[in-house]
């Protein structure tokens, strides 16, 4: 037991000083025995063994409660062997989960409210000269602060709900990063302990960390959320019909039936739906649409849902296009194959160049370019169109079979496909068609069973050396590729065996063809996705955006918040990092001086939607081997009660007490001890 140095002194003169006075009326009591020898006589024989005790014992009782009294107030403790150096001060880091499952409620109440109480019985459990810090959510740099009693409290007010989401690892990281190693850190995590948020690996932490989990109990509450979006178009073009998937979930436990369903884009009503929603399911429905102008479209899509409804709109945006640029690069200008298909639908612009007089510069203004029967392919064109496909663009080749292995290996090669092995002439080969491959995805309603393919007269055997990312889409006989996909960067490159030429092959007149290259077209298409998690992601892919010395790139809201986001050039995009800036949900303009480059849309993360908690014994599991105290304000609805006892147990309210009942026991004895009948002088 441990005491503060000068309360035990005051101790123990405390108890000396009733010794002494009780010893000084002893001597008294003796001379007024001697006075009266027979009146003494006769008492001693009646009353003196009961007098004696009676005095001892209240002597006793006065000593332990002026004792008990000091004692108290020396504050004793009994340390316990938690590690803790008590030649340490200590850190109490409090963590509060401010997400927007804290909004929920319980009969104490908002859990948010409830937890910043907890917070301030735990800081009143603590000595003035201690030291605070607080954390939520949302990381930000003023909680890495170490804090006096009085100001944390004070912080403790700032808190509010945020649309920032962690997991229990990134917060047990960050207060190990956060803490210090010259003090005794002792952590409290005040949470409801969503599923989503605890997760389900072993948790790791720092062994000479105590931890103490505080878990607040909301009522169960049932909840529907509009989970996610996106389009089946494959492009989106003016006044052409678009079709929307949306995702409900329902995360509570009972069916719902007529959930309403609204889509706006622009604020314009364009669809509405209502849908049955099974407990515990996700349903899926389909929004068909049209109308649609050119520009950036703002999309929202709402249910009505009570009482949780953060989740209860999703934000959402997309490009309509008026044209989609197509190069073609002809060796053989009578061969009119590419020109009358794109000619057929006036959304794509086509370009046409001769072999001879080609333009690298302009390369970059193209989704798609198609190489047609090329005579003699340079290793200058190879290099160019390497480039161009690395930075996003997609490159089809239709090889000349009559240049011969000689013109297009070294040509291929040098664009990382493989060699030409051998001209493969001779009886037609049937092919055979791939329809799992997204370019094939919904062009049949219904496959017949003897489906009529491309015939292959002539075509080139290509030597596949690494074959690692290639898509066979149209397959000859043998383990032959007529026609195939290659990624390569940010691009694609799709390579025929064969020409186009009707001596060659019939693909050029097949009726696989339209669909096969309009399908290449539209994939080459690049659209940004449709919406972001705010709080969560932080790295957002644009398409690349040319920036001068002296120009940045804003994100712009619509209540007038100014993000300047860092930007880096990779091939084919340009990525910007945003950190944890973007905390609102909402459209945000990309902003290159006055002119709007992209339009995108952020959401609420919809892991807190789902409202299932972890149960006591699997969070104390998540911390095998670590030091954890579990609380659970659901048992201790009253109070938590949480004292000091990370690194010892004191014991001033057991003295208090040991004091009243030692005064009590004087009493009694004093009152109630040794009533015998006086005896009288004579």
């Amino acid at each position: 037991m441990n005491f503060l140095y000068p309360g035990f002194l005051f101790a123990l003169l405390a108890i000396a000083i009733p010794i002494v006075i009780h010893l000084f009326n002893f001597r008294k009591f003796k001379q007024v025995y001697f006075s009266n020898v027979q009146f003494l006589k006769e008492a001693k024989e009646q009353n003196s063994s009961r007098d004696k005790l009676q005095h001892l014992l209240v002597l006793a009782c006065r000593i332990l409660a002026v004792m008990f009294l000091v004692l108290a107030f020396a504050r004793p403790y009994i340390p316990l062997e938690t590690g803790a150096d008590p030649n340490k001060g200590n850190l109490i880091s409090v963590y509060i989960d401010n997400s927007y499952s804290m909004e929920t409620v319980n009969k104490e109440g908002n859990l948010l409210d409830e937890a910043k109480r907890k917070a301030k019985e735990i800081a009143g459990a603590y000595q003035l000269n201690d030291q605070f810090q607080l954390l939520t959510n949302d990381f930000e740099g003023k909680h890495q602060r170490k804090l006096n009693k009085e100001a944390f409290i004070q912080m403790l007010e700032d808190v509010k709900i945020s649309p920032a989401n962690r997991n229990l690892q990134q917060v047990v990281n960050r207060l190990q990063q956060e803490g210090d190693s010259r003090k005794n850190q002792i952590v409290y995590l005040l949470s409801d302990f969503q599923q989503n948020f605890a997760g389900t690996s072993k948790i790791k932490s720092d062994p000479e960390i105590r931890y103490s989990l505080i878990k607040l109990n909301a009522n169960a509450l049932p909840n529907i959320a509009v989970d996610s979006v996106w389009s089946l178009s494959p492009v989106h073009q003016p006044n052409q019909a678009e079709k929307l998937v949306v995702q409900l979930h329902n995360y509570g436990s009972e069916d719902a039936n007529d959930v309403p369903l609204k889509l706006l884009i622009n604020q314009q009503q364009k669809a509405i739906s209502s849908i049955k929603v099974p407990a515990g399911k996700s349903v899926k429905d389909t929004l068909a649409f049209s109308g649609l102008q050119k520009g950036w479209q703002k999309g929202l899509l709402s249910i009505k849902d009570f009482p949780i409804t953060f989740d209860d709109e999703l934000n959402f945006s997309f490009r309509v296009n008026s044209e989609m640029k197509v190069l073609s690069i002809s060796g053989d200008p009578s061969q009119q194959f590419i020109k009358s298909l794109f000619a057929t639908d006036p959304y794509f612009k086509l370009k046409e160049m001769a072999e001879a007089n080609i333009n690298y510069s302009s390369f970059p203004e193209y989704s798609l370019i198609v190489l047609n029967g090329l005579k003699q392919p340079s290793s200058g064109l190879a290099q160019q169109l390497k480039s161009y496909v690395q930075n996003g663009g997609s490159l089809l080749i239709f090889p000349d079979l009559d240049a011969g292995a000689a013109v297009y290996t070294p040509f291929l090669t040098a664009l990382s496909l493989p060699a030409v092995q051998k001209l493969n002439t001779g009886t037609a080969v049937n092919s055979s068609i791939e329809l799992k491959d997204p370019l094939f995805k919904d062009v049949f309603d219904q496959v017949p069973a003897n489906m009529d393919l491309p015939l292959v007269n002539r075509y080139f055997s290509y030597l596949e050396r690494n074959t690692t990312g290639k898509e066979g889409i149209l397959q000859l006989p043998l383990n032959q590729t007529l026609f195939a996909r290659y990624p390569s960067g940010a691009g694609d490159i799709y390579l025929s065996a064969s020409s186009l030429k009707p001596e060659d092959s019939n693909l050029s007149r097949h009726p696989v063809f339209v669909p096969l290259l309009f399908k290449v077209a539209f994939s080459s298409a690049k659209e940004q996705p449709m919406y972001y998690t705010a709080g969560k992601d932080d790295l957002l892919e644009q398409q690349k955006t040319t920036v001068g010395a002296n120009q940045s790139l804003i994100l712009k809201s619509a209540d007038g918040q100014e993000i300047i986001p860092e930007i880096r050039q990779t091939p084919g995009k340009t990525l910007l990092y945003i950190a944890d800036q973007i905390k609102k949900t909402g459209f945000y303009d990309l902003k290159r001086t006055d002119s709007v480059l992209a339009v995108l849309a952020f959401n609420d993360d919809r892991r807190e939607s789902d409202m299932n908690y972890i149960n006591d014994q699997k969070l104390k599991d998540l911390f095998a081997g670590q030091q954890v105290a579990m609380h659970n304000s659901q048992k201790d609805a009253l109070s938590l009660n949480i004292q000091a006892k990370n690194s010892s147990i004191e014991l001033w309210k057991l003295c208090l007490i040991l004091t009243v009942v030692f005064l009590a026991i004087e009493i009694l004895l004093i009152r109630f001890f040794n009533k015998t009948k006086n005896i009288q002088k004579p």
